[in-house]
């Protein structure tokens, strides 16, 4: 039975009038659901916002020191504090302080064992959905915890970058452990495709093959372990622990946030006399450049989550519309990247920019190893006719060797 889909936007999107823009269809067995707009949407609007059912800070992404609240994934550290570390300049001062939007003296902690969360709210909801099942209390250094040894063995086989975590289906399985209403929370993660395979197209996921099944079923045991719950023993059962790793695999949504880009973005929108804005303009892009030489592309606290809405976008390689999250927390937007026309369908692509540009036999390769489908979008027709080569930077990735563990690209 499928959650209705009032249900789905009261419990997912932040007060407003979504629901008169946008709705959820049935499109087929192959693409199965896809959301549509219910009004004319004009470029550059938010369509919607959404909080997902479940977020969680990649591991290594927190075993580097990138400070997240562990429940809204809110950045805990000041522009300043973020500023200096990524930049190695612990002397850096920033102009404009009060821009900046964190409040370290909201900040709080479980007072068991010591996460850290943005805000008194964020540490009551967590504590309230699944935080008594995942608290490791004075434990939370102890190697030999079961829930430190699951996630000792994601990071052994997951290198960063990161894209997904062993964390969510933790979350997952939390939030049912403490639900009074269990068969609710069952429903709507059920809303989640969570195919391994894909039969029409003879697509596997590329995780799920011979290979990995070492790793799949050290993974297992350890959840078993650490979470087991009679209410939920399919989902340990080998066959349902290969469907909830495909779900979180195929549906989890990057997450990235920032003080320093909310600071960023708080100084374009300044009205500054013309010698002053450039001044700024030229500390900024000094900053990004100092950045870049000491700590490379790896900017934000990152993380996933599961949103029902968002999850419904099917993809396009010319898509007309885009995620961003730019209130420095989980809060997912929804903008059109063009006019949308009242009963149009709203797509989001799975790649990004770079991705985009590449050959329609690229583009397909890791839809089909990840998503487990064959784009059909406009772009992908119009370019039918074209040699199935692989795009020259894909060509150099392979010819300097894969990654020893592909456990990355979850």
């Amino acid at each position: 039975m499928a959650a209705p889909q009032d249900d789905m936007f009261s419990l997912c999107v932040e007060p407003g009038k979504v629901s008169n823009i946008v709705e959820v269809r049935f499109i087929d067995n192959i693409k199965g659901k896809g959301l549509f707009a219910k009004k004319d949407i004009r470029k550059g609007d938010t369509i919607f916002i959404e909080r997902p059912l479940i977020s969680s800070q990649f591991l290594w992404n927190a075993l580097y020191k990138y400070k997240a609240c562990e429940y809204c994934l809110k950045s805990l550290e000041t522009a300043e504090e973020n500023a200096r570390r990524l930049s190695g300049l612990p002397g850096l001062s920033l102009p404009h302080p009060e821009l900046c939007r964190v409040r370290p003296e909201l900040h709080q902690v479980c007072l068991q064992c010591q996460v850290k969360y943005c805000s008194a709210e964020c540490r009551q909801a967590a504590q309230e959905q699944y935080h008594k099942v995942l608290c490791l209390g004075p434990s939370q250094d102890d190697p030999d915890h079961p829930i430190n040894k699951l996630q000792d063995a994601w990071r052994s086989v997951h290198y960063p970058p990161e894209t997904s975590s062993i964390m969510l289906m933790a979350k997952m399985v939390a939030v049912v452990k403490q639900a009074q209403e269990k068969g609710r929370w069952q429903r709507l993660f059920s809303q989640f495709c969570s195919r391994s395979a894909n039969e029409e197209e003879e697509i596997a996921h590329k995780l799920l093959g011979e290979e990995f099944q070492g790793q799949l079923a050290l993974l297992r045991s350890l959840f078993t372990s650490a979470l087991y719950d009679d209410h939920l023993n399919r989902w340990f059962t080998p066959e349902g622990f290969r469907s909830l790793f495909s779900l979180v695999g195929t549906n989890g949504q990057g997450i990235g946030t920032s003080s320093l880009s909310q600071w960023v973005h708080a100084c374009d929108a300044l009205q500054l006399p013309v010698q002053q804005r450039e001044q700024l303009d030229a500390f900024i892009d000094q900053l990004y450049k100092d950045i870049e030489k000491e700590t490379g592309d790896f900017l934000n606290c990152e993380g996933s989550g599961l949103f029902l809405l968002q999850s419904s976008c099917n993809h396009s390689c010319i898509p007309n519309s885009e995620v961003t999250f730019p209130d420095n927390n989980f809060l997912l937007h929804l903008n059109a990247l063009s006019d949308i026309s009242v009963g149009e369908e709203i797509c989001i692509s799975y790649l990004d920019c770079c991705q985009r540009e590449r050959s329609r036999h690229s583009r397909h390769k890791t839809l089909r190893e990840n998503y487990l489908f064959v784009c059909s979008c406009a772009k992908c027709v119009s370019q039918t006719d074209e040699p199935d080569v692989t795009s020259d930077e894909e060509e150099e990735g392979e010819a300097e060797g894969e990654t020893e563990d592909e456990m990355t690209d979850v």
